[in-house]
C-alpha cells in the first residue's frame, strides 16, 4: 500500500462521512419540522381553548349579572314583607293588650247574677 492508495481510502472515507453527515442533518431537519408541526397543533389547540374559555366567561358573567339583579329584587321584596310583618306584629300586640285590659276589666266586675 502506497500513498496513492491511502489518499484513495481517505477520499472514500471522507465521502462516506460527508454522506452520513448529510443524511444525519437531513434526518434532524425532518424531525425538527415534525416537532414544529406538532407544536403548532398544540398552540392552535391552546388558542381555541382560550377563546372558548373567554366565551364561557362572558356568558357566565352575563348570567351572574342577571342572577345578582334577581337576588336584589328578591331582597327588596323580602324587606317589604318583613316590614309588613312587623306592622302586623305591632297590631297583634295592640289587640292582645286591649284583650288583656278588657279581661281584667271584666274580671274586676265579678260574676253577673241573673234574676231567677
Amino acid at each position: 500500500m502506497d500513498a496513492k492508495d491511502i489518499r484513495k481510502i481517505e477520499e472514500i472515507f471522507k465521502k462516506h462521512v460527508d454522506t452520513a453527515t448529510g443524511n444525519f442533518k437531513h434526518h434532524v431537519g425532518i424531525m425538527a419540522e415534525d416537532f414544529q408541526h406538532k407544536l403548532d397543533i398544540v398552540v392552535e389547540g391552546h388558542q381555541m381553548l382560550s377563546e372558548k374559555i373567554d366565551r364561557v366567561e362572558t356568558s357566565l358573567g352575563g348570567r351572574l349579572d342577571r342572577v345578582e339583579s334577581r337576588l336584589d329584587r328578591v331582597e327588596s321584596r323580602l324587606d317589604s314583607v318583613e316590614s309588613r310583618l312587623e306592622r302586623v306584629e305591632t297590631k297583634v300586640d295592640a289587640v292582645a293588650a286591649d284583650l288583656s285590659a278588657h279581661r281584667k276589666d271584666t274580671e274586676a266586675h265579678g260574676p253577673v247574677l241573673c234574676p231567677g
